[in-house]
């Protein structure tokens, strides 16, 4: 599992927009801390809930250089739906192939639900240099982060 003091793994996917564009993480570190929120499912509450929660934060974290990104198994068509509903105005990165999810060690299944391969909610920051200087990995995925805790980290990186 990647935690504080490791070079985070590397991301390439895509944002999630009908245009596809490209994302790698390495594009996105120099600039200033970078959150990582991963999570299960769009359209789902407490996924809504989160990503809602880290809207409301976006101009704290914008005030402290940092950049938002959340990821999940998604397609990048039902984020940007998921983005448009909800007005949220940092990226979403869909990991369809799984590829983060399993780098980050964050691959789960609720069976109950059909749902495989998917993230278990988890929030990382990056310092500017890629090194995880704040982890936190739900113990049930219905929880969600301490924001001020991860806001915290992001002002400190």
């Amino acid at each position: 599992m990647v935690s504080t003091g490791d070079t985070a793994p590397d991301i390439s996917a895509t944002i999630g927009t009908s245009d596809h564009e490209p994302f790698e993480l390495g594009d996105h570190l120099g600039d200033g801390p970078v959150v990582l929120a991963f999570f299960p499912g769009a359209f789902t509450p407490p996924c809504t809930n989160e990503m809602i929660a880290f809207q409301e934060h976006a101009d704290a974290f914008e005030a402290a250089g940092a950049t938002i990104f959340g990821i999940s198994a998604d397609s990048p068509f039902s984020q940007g739906a998921f983005r448009e509903e909800h007005g949220i105005e940092f990226d979403l990165v869909s990991d369809m192939a799984g590829d983060a999810i399993r780098a980050y060690d964050l691959e789960i299944d609720i069976a109950e639900l059909g749902l495989h391969g998917i993230a278990n909610r988890a929030v990382f920051v990056l310092d500017e240099d890629g090194e995880v200087v704040y982890d936190w990995v739900a113990d049930d995925p219905t929880n969600e982060p301490d924001y001020d805790a991860v806001l915290d980290a992001a002002e400190s990186a």
